[in-house]
């Protein structure tokens, strides 16, 4: 299964280009970040691939159907998307709101059944919100609520989960968390695609997208496109490279 992104173009309101021509093919299986400075572009792509924005021209294929053209349940089966912030109330339990990831996969006016009731106890389990399960949403903490956010997206199934900066609010024990259960999902089969800031955490990834003003600096197998030179050309400065424990990349910035 893949996404492909074809020659995107989206600017935003006052001229400016988001997105320059941007094409890209994600694969399931595998976790790609996305990276590259403030307002590069990283959100703005990540909402045209989940629905949420139409490009002002370029498209977006999931197994070689146009995003276009499924409808918006049909979409959401199909993809679940994180944003960096949500609005809503949050006078709900966290129970009642990851069960909301299960309405796409149920005709109207249908109760829960019993793969609903196991796909939230097990959302909650990978999030480790179980404890928070009764717990009204505006009693949280920022991390807390980030956790339980993503638990309904979890609980939708979806074939590909985009998160958008995923690892912030969350204490370190639980940003590892994160990382882990978005490696497990890929292993499972679910295509991952993340924006993150943490260039260390970037760099444990599969693939790597690199972005600087609405184009692509760099893309591919993190292993191959995760260089010194993409990083200098994407952030504009200096950066070494050193093998760290695990076979994963350090980072540092050169004196």
């Amino acid at each position: 299964m893949s996404v492909l992104v074809e020659h995107l173009v989206y600017t935003h309101r006052g001229g400016v280009k988001a997105l320059d021509n941007v094409s890209i093919a994600f694969r399931a299986g595998r976790v790609t970040a996305v990276i590259g400075p403030n307002g590069s572009g990283k959100t703005t792509l990540l909402r045209i691939v989940s629905g949420v924005l139409v490009p002002d021209s370029g498209t977006v294929s999931i197994d070689g159907v146009k995003l276009s053209t499924l409808s918006a349940s049909a979409r959401a089966r199909r993809i679940g998307y994180l944003p960096q912030t949500a609005e809503g109330v949050w006078n709900v339990t966290a129970r009642e709101l990851v069960a909301l990831g299960r309405l796409p996969h149920r005709s109207r006016f249908a109760g829960p059944d019993a793969r609903d009731t196991a796909a939230i106890a097990a959302a909650l389990v990978a999030t480790d919100t179980e404890a928070l399960a009764d717990r009204p949403l505006d009693a949280m903490s920022g991390g807390e609520r980030a956790r339980v956010l993503l638990a309904r997206v979890i609980a939708g199934e979806p074939e590909w989960l985009l998160a958008d900066e995923p690892l912030a609010n969350l204490d370190p024990r639980h940003q590892q968390r994160m990382l882990t259960l978005m490696a497990q999902t890929a292993a499972a089969g679910c295509g991952v695609v993340t924006v993150l800031h943490d260039l260390n955490a970037a760099a444990a990834a599969d693939d790597i997208v690199m972005l600087r003003n609405g184009r692509i600096v760099a893309a591919g197998p993190t292993v191959e496109a995760f260089t010194a030179e993409a990083l200098a050309e994407t952030f504009d400065m200096s950066f070494t490279l050193l093998q760290g424990p695990h076979g994963r990349t350090v980072i540092t910035r050169a004196a």
